[in-house]
C-alpha cells in the first residue's frame, strides 16, 4: 500500500515536471518568432526616423533634381535646363534675328513740334549683308560731357510694343520720340544742364549707339517725363 501511495506521488511530480517544461518552451518558442519577425521588419524597431532616412537614400529623385540646375552646358552647347538658359527661353521679345548694333547705322529726323514738344524719329538701318528684325521699344536718354553720363531718366515707353519688323540690307525701322520743352518745368527742380545727344540702345541689345544733338535736359526730378517713346516700326521715318 505505501508502495503504490509513494509510485503515485512520484507520477504526479513527473507530470508538473512536464507542464513546467511545456509553458517554457512556448516561451521560448514566442521569443523566437517575435525576433524574426523583428529582423524582417526593421522599422518596427528603429522607429519611423530610420524608415525617413532610408527611403531618402534610396529615392533617386533627390539626385535628378540637383542635375537637372547644373550650370554645365550640354553636348549640344546649350544647357536649357540653368535658370540662365531658361530665362532667356521665356524671355518674349528676345529672338535669334534680332538687329544689333554693331550691324546698324542711326540717324535722327525731325517729325514734329508743338504746345512745348518737339517730336522726332530715331531711323535704324541695316547696314549689314544679312537680314535681322526689330521688335518692341528702344532705349533713349540724353548725355552730356565726354564720357556720355546721362542726362535725367530714360524715355518713358508710351503705347504697346508692335509687330516684329524685318530689315533686309539697306532697309529701315523708325522709333518716334517725344522731347518735352524742359524750359517748361520749375528750374528748382529740373536743374537744366546742356546735353550733346542721345544714348540709342536697339531693342533687346545691350550695346549703345550714340547720335549727336545739342539741347537741355533735367537732371533732376521732374513731373511727367522729358522723355517718351514709342515702339519701332517700319520705314524711314520721313
Amino acid at each position: 500500500m505505501g508502495s503504490g501511495i509513494q509510485q503515485f506521488g512520484d507520477l504526479e511530480a513527473m507530470d508538473m515536471v512536464r507542464s513546467r517544461i511545456g509553458r517554457a518552451g512556448l516561451l521560448a518558442g514566442g521569443a523566437m518568432v517575435a525576433l524574426v519577425l523583428g529582423a524582417c521588419n526593421p522599422t518596427q524597431t528603429n522607429g519611423q526616423g530610420d524608415q525617413q532616412t532610408l527611403t531618402t537614400v534610396a529615392s533617386p529623385s533627390s539626385d535628378t533634381s540637383d542635375s537637372s540646375t547644373t550650370d554645365e552646358p550640354t553636348s549640344s552647347g546649350t544647357d536649357t535646363s540653368s535658370p540662365a538658359a531658361s530665362t532667356k527661353a521665356t524671355d518674349p521679345g528676345a529672338d535669334p534675328t534680332d538687329c544689333k548694333a554693331a550691324g546698324l547705322k542711326l540717324t535722327l529726323k525731325p517729325a514734329d513740334a508743338g504746345a512745348g514738344h518737339v517730336y522726332v524719329n530715331v531711323v535704324f538701318t541695316n547696314k549689314s549683308s544679312k537680314t535681322c528684325t526689330m521688335q518692341g521699344f528702344p532705349g533713349v536718354s540724353y548725355v552730356t560731357g565726354d564720357n556720355g553720363k546721362q542726362v535725367g531718366a530714360a524715355a518713358y515707353r508710351e503705347g504697346t510694343k508692335g509687330p516684329r519688323v524685318t530689315l533686309k540690307p539697306g532697309g529701315s525701322a523708325y522709333a518716334p520720340v517725344d522731347e518735352v520743352n524742359v524750359h517748361n518745368f520749375d528750374p528748382s527742380a529740373c536743374h537744366p544742364t546742356s546735353t550733346r545727344g542721345l544714348r540709342i540702345y536697339p531693342p533687346h541689345d545691350t550695346a549703345a549707339m550714340f547720335v549727336a544733338q545739342s539741347g537741355t535736359g533735367c537732371t533732376g526730378s521732374v513731373p511727367g517725363h522729358q522723355l517718351a517713346v514709342k515702339t519701332v516700326v517700319a520705314g524711314t521715318g520721313g
